[in-house]
C-alpha cells in the first residue's frame, strides 16, 4: 500500500467498534442455495435497485478493509500500523463483485450505485459518472471549485480534505487551481454526491448493501429510506452489522462468492476488466544549418568568384527533444510505466537510449533529409500483467503529417475487445495525433490488465460460488508483448 493512500486511511479518529469477528454461515446453508437463490430473485423481482457499497467489496482487490480482525483501524488499534496492501493502490483491479455490478447495470436492473470507497473502483469498472454516488470521495479525482469539471487520474492525488493541488483546470475559459474530493473528519458529505443518493434510496424498492458495516454516519442511514416507501434492506457482509434487524434478508459470506452464485442463478455474465492506460510522447525539433569547408581551396575558389559555397557543402541537421509524460500535465506522473528504452531498428549508426528517471527526455541531432524509426519499449511497474509494449514511430522532418482525433469510445472498444479476444495485454491505439510546425505529439491507449470469470463454464451454482476464489480467477498477461503476458462520465484527459 503506498504511503499516501495509507495516511488517507488512517486518518478517521472516532471509528466506533472495531475488529469485529467475522461470521460465516454454515456450509450448508450457502450449498443448498437457499440464501443465494432469495438474494438472486429479490434482484430479479426489483424495479428500481440501489447497490450501497463499503471496504469489503475491495478486500479482494488488495485493499484492506477497516473493522475486520486484520482491518485497518483494528490494526492501528493494537499498536501494528496500517496493512499491507497486496499490489500498488493505483494498480488494484475491481473485483468480481465490481464486474457484476457493472453488467446489472448495463442491462437496466440496477438504476444507482452508493459508495463510501474512495478507491476510484466503481469507475474504472464502468459504472457510469452519473449513476454513482462517492460519499466519502475519490482519491484518484480532482475537482475545479470554479466552473464544477471533475478530473480521473491515473495516480492518486497528493491531498485529502478538498485542499489544492499542483494541477489547474484545463478549461481555457477557466484555469482555477483543482481540488482533492477525499473527505477529512469533520467534512460535510458533498451535497452533490448525497442528493442523488438520497433520492435513490427513496425510489429504491431493494438498496443492497455490499461489504459495508453500515457504522460511518450519516451514510449509513441511507439505506433505511427504502423503508419508508416499502422497500427491502438486503445486506452482505463478514461481520454483524446494527441494521441487521431491519434487513429482510442478511447473508454472512464473502461477498465475491455471494454474487458469483447471483450472477449464475440469474444467467447473466460477468463482463472481464481490461484496464487501459495512456501515455503522451511529444517530439519537438528545430533546424539547424552548418556550413561544411572541406579545404582552403573551395574558401580560395568561392572568394576569388564572388560566390558562397554551393549547396553541396552545406548539410542541415535537425535538433529534436523527445519527452514521454502523463497526458494530465508535466507536473503529473506516469506510474504505470518504470522506464523506457528508444532504439533506432533501422538505423545502427543511432544510439539507443535507456530512459530511467521521470521525466523520460531524450535529446537528440540528426540530418534532417534521413528519415528514421523509433521504437519505443515502455517497460512496466509492477501490477500490470504484461512486462512492457513496445510503441513505433516514424520520424521524417521533411513530410509534414496531419492531425487526426479518434473517438475515444471506440479505441477503447476495440482495444478491450482485443485483449479479451486474445487473452493478453499489451494492445495499444493512437487516440490523438496533434502536427504544429515545430512539433507533434500522440497520446497512445495502452492495455496493462485483463482478468475475466468464466462463470458461463460452471453447471451449478456451487460452481459459481467456487470461481470467486483467486484460484480460479483468469488473469492474462502472457503473449509476445510482455514477458508475463455513454453517457456522462469523468474526463480522463
Amino acid at each position: 500500500m503506498s504511503l499516501g493512500y495509507a495516511q488517507k486511511l488512517s486518518y478517521r479518529e472516532d471509528v466506533g467498534v472495531v475488529g469485529l469477528t467475522e461470521v460465516f454461515d454454515p456450509p450448508a446453508v450457502l450449498q443448498r442455495k437457499l440464501q443465494i437463490e432469495e438474494l438472486a430473485l429479490i434482484i430479479k423481482k426489483s424495479k428500481h435497485l440501489v447497490a450501497f457499497t463499503g471496504a469489503g467489496i475491495s478486500t479482494a482487490c488488495g485493499i484492506p478493509d477497516f473493522r475486520g480482525p486484520k482491518g485497518v483501524w483494528t490494526l492501528q488499534r493494537e499498536g501494528k500500523g496500517v496493512p499491507e496492501a497486496s499490489l500498488p493502490f493505483h494498480r488494484a483491479m475491481p473485483s468480481l463483485t465490481h464486474m457484476a455490478l457493472v453488467e446489472l447495470e448495463r442491462t437496466g436492473i440496477l438504476k444507482f450505485v452508493i459508495s463510501q470507497n474512495i478507491d476510484s473502483l466503481h469507475l474504472r469498472s464502468g459504472i457510469p459518472r452519473e449513476k454513482l454516488a462517492e460519499l466519502h470521495g475519490n482519491s484518484f479525482s480532482e475537482l475545479c471549485p470554479s466552473c464544477g469539471a471533475e478530473y480521473l487520474r491515473d495516480f492518486e492525488v497528493e491531498t485529502i480534505g478538498m485542499k489544492l493541488t499542483p494541477r489547474r483546470c484545463s478549461d481555457v475559459k477557466c484555469g482555477a487551481r483543482l481540488r482533492d474530493t477525499v473527505l477529512d473528519w469533520g467534512d460535510a458529505l458533498p451535497v452533490k454526491e448525497m442528493n442523488p443518493a438520497e433520492q435513490h434510496c427513496k425510489m429504491a424498492d431493494v438498496v443492497l448493501c455490499l461489504g459495508t458495516s453500515l457504522q460511518i454516519t450519516p451514510a449509513c442511514n441511507l439505506p433505511l429510506k427504502s423503508l419508508n416507501g416499502g422497500g427491502k434492506i438486503v445486506i452482505v457482509n463478514l461481520q454483524p452489522t446494527p441494521k441487521d434487524k431491519k434487513a429482510s434478508l442478511v447473508i454472512h459470506g464473502q461477498v465475491d462468492k455471494v454474487i458469483a452464485g447471483v450472477m449464475h442463478f440469474l444467467n447473466v455474465q460477468i463482463p472481464p476488466y481490461v484496464r487501459i492506460d495512456f501515455v503522451h510522447i511529444n517530439l519537438k525539433h528545430a533546424p539547424r544549418t552548418l556550413r561544411l569547408v572541406q579545404n582552403y581551396l573551395d574558401v580560395a575558389i568561392s572568394i576569388s568568384q564572388g560566390t558562397i559555397l554551393s549547396n553541396n557543402a552545406e548539410k542541415t541537421y535537425v535538433k529534436w527533444i523527445l519527452k514521454v509524460a502523463s497526458l494530465h500535465g508535466s507536473r503529473a506522473p506516469l506510474p504505470f510505466v518504470k522506464s523506457v528504452e528508444v532504439s533506432f531498428p533501422e538505423r545502427p549508426d543511432m544510439k539507443t537510449a535507456f530512459l530511467a528517471k521521470q521525466p523520460f527526455v531524450l535529446k537528440r541531432e540528426t540530418a534532417r533529409k534521413r528519415p528514421f524509426t523509433m521504437a519505443l519499449k515502455f517497460n512496466f511497474t509492477d501490477g500490470c500483467r504484461c512486462s512492457f509494449t513496445t510503441v513505433f514511430w516514424g520520424v521524417n522532418f521533411q513530410v509534414k503529417l496531419k492531425s487526426f482525433i479518434q473517438d475515444k469510445n471506440e479505441v477503447l472498444k476495440k482495444l478491450r475487445d482485443d485483449a479479451d479476444q486474445e487473452s493478453q495485454c499489451g494492445q495499444q491505439e493512437i487516440v490523438e495525433k496533434l502536427i504544429l510546425p515545430r512539433s507533434e505529439s500522440t497520446i497512445h491507449a495502452i492495455t496493462t490488465n485483463i482478468m475475466r470469470y468464466n462463470l458461463s463454464e460452471t453447471a451449478s451454482v456451487e460452481e459459481a460460488i467456487s470461481i470467486a476464489d483467486d484460484s480460479k480467477i483468469e488473469r492474462f498477461g502472457e503473449g509476445e508483448n510482455g514477458d508475463e503476458m455513454s453517457s456522462k462520465r469523468a474526463k480522463w484527459f
